[in-house]
């Protein structure tokens, strides 16, 4: 006979240390969750798709709405952006409805959509890597019982009611290609399933409206803040209700739950555990903002994560992930490089120069494209004269050496006319922190088994 095994006693009395204790470790492992949850509750008002302050694209729930450009420096809703693809961007309500999502032809042009639920965990393949044909594919949450229509080549389940897909097109840094990729860009599209009539919709984004945002930046250009501790014991009861417990959280669910209930019933307790969550956050998650405190570390100190977007119970590189760049791709999807020093394991800053140089036949080795791009202390793009912020596959210029290297040069002032087309400009007040970071979409194996890893960031001066 099967025996219940009982949970946390709500009626009990509870030490201020143990309160402090389940409120620091469930503001570390529910981060994320919150994150991705309040982005949900943020969005859910918005009445039609919208450029949020003109840079971010934003819409109501289960739907999407694309940029049809680089994305714009100002933005500052997701750490670490690229200027390598067109981006979308879709808030999933998968417990209200399935979703349709929308595959154009994109031909030979390289594309993804990162499909992940309130984990960050992908649950879904689509892209180029998987061999996706155009057509219509179908998001379901995880309580679904439904009759798929006519004409739905996949059905994908998410673990949890909330969910964000990302479409990520990939362009050259040519005025012909931005042209070039619109029609694609027009046909991408994410609906409810009653909208499904198995005609393909198109939606000319460049008439999106332009809407004011108010501000909610954290603070002197730093990422929105998501997870404000004040109000983590408000949003968690509904973030947890919705990404149910995975094999072996249960207990962990119980135990935290319970305190919150305690928390609701005693002003003490409730006091205590926002005490415990801010200090958690200075402590504990702000570290974690800087790419050389954690992941698996690489030759010339540079790092890289192994379990991107699959993160499963590993708590610890989800919640470094979503605090440092979060929304990231599983690594046969993008491998992911990070560089916060130089060579010599000095912090890479904007008084100094810097140089970049790949052998002979040793960029990052892909199938889809490759990107180095500079992010100032706040991980977001720094203007420069010359509006670039990465280098790589889509910029056609780059000039190579004649043994047939390629050195990017990194500093705040030109290097010079000649070398202009391989600079990569660093913040120009000259006296900025900043990191590095490369993309690898499509990787190839030796980028993602370890046999290829970045060279030194050398400093020249």
């Amino acid at each position: 006979m099967a025996h219940g095994i009982p949970g946390p006693d709500t009626q009990m009395k509870l030490t201020d240390d143990y309160v402090r204790l389940v409120a620091r470790d469930a503001f570390f492992w529910a981060w994320p969750i919150v994150n991705v949850y309040n982005r949900r509750l943020t969005f859910a008002p918005l009445p039609h798709p919208m450029l949020l302050g003109g840079v971010l694209p934003v819409g109501p729930l289960n739907s999407v709405t694309m940029l049809t450009d680089y994305i714009d420096p100002a933005e500052r809703a997701v750490a670490c952006p690229n200027q390598d693809v067109v981006y979308g961007n879709s808030i999933l309500a998968l417990d209200v409805s399935p979703v349709v999502v929308q595959v154009p032809d994109f031909g030979n042009r390289f594309w993804v959509y990162q499909v992940v639920d309130s984990r960050t965990d992908s649950f879904a393949e689509l892209g180029r890597m998987y061999g996706t044909r155009p057509g219509f594919y179908l998001l379901a949450g995880p309580n679904w019982v439904g009759t798929v229509p006519q004409g739905i080549s996949k059905v994908f389940v998410s673990q949890t009611g909330t969910g964000v897909v990302v479409p990520r097109v990939f362009r050259e840094d040519t005025a012909q290609d931005l042209q070039a990729v619109q029609s694609a860009i027009n046909q991408i599209a994410v609906y409810p399933v009653a909208s499904f009539d198995g005609k393909m919709k198109v939606t000319d984004w460049r008439k999106v409206p332009v809407v004011k945002n108010p501000s909610n930046s954290g603070g002197d250009g730093a990422e929105t803040k998501w997870v404000p501790p004040g109000k983590f014991l408000d949003m968690l009861p509904g973030a947890l209700a919705d990404a149910k417990p995975m094999a072996g959280e249960s207990a962990r669910y119980a135990q935290v739950l319970a305190v919150v209930d305690a928390a609701g019933k005693d002003a003490r307790v409730r006091e205590v555990f926002n005490q415990a969550l801010a200090a958690a956050d200075k402590e504990l998650i702000e570290p974690l903002f800087q790419f050389r405190n954690y992941g698996r570390q690489l030759p010339h100190h540079w790092s890289t994560i192994a379990n991107g977007a699959s993160f499963g119970s590993d708590y610890f590189t989800r919640t470094a992930v979503a605090k440092s760049n979060i929304f990231v791709n599983k690594q046969n999807e993008t491998k992911y490089f990070y560089q916060d020093l130089d060579g010599n394991g000095e912090r890479l800053n904007s008084a100094n120069r810097y140089t970049v140089t790949f052998a002979k036949g040793a960029t990052p080795p892909v199938k889809g494209f490759w990107s180095l791009t500079l992010y100032n202390r706040h991980h977001f793009f720094e203007p420069n004269p010359l509006a670039r912020y990465s280098v790589g596959t889509k910029n056609k210029s780059l000039q190579y050496g004649a043994d047939g290297s390629l050195t990017i040069y990194v500093q705040a002032q030109s290097p010079g006319a000649d070398k202009e087309t391989n600079w990569l400009p660093a913040p120009v007040d000259g006296t900025s922190e900043f990191s590095l970071y490369i993309r690898s979409y499509w990787p190839e194996p030796a980028a993602v088994d370890g046999s290829w890893t970045p060279p030194a960031v050398v400093r020249s001066s």
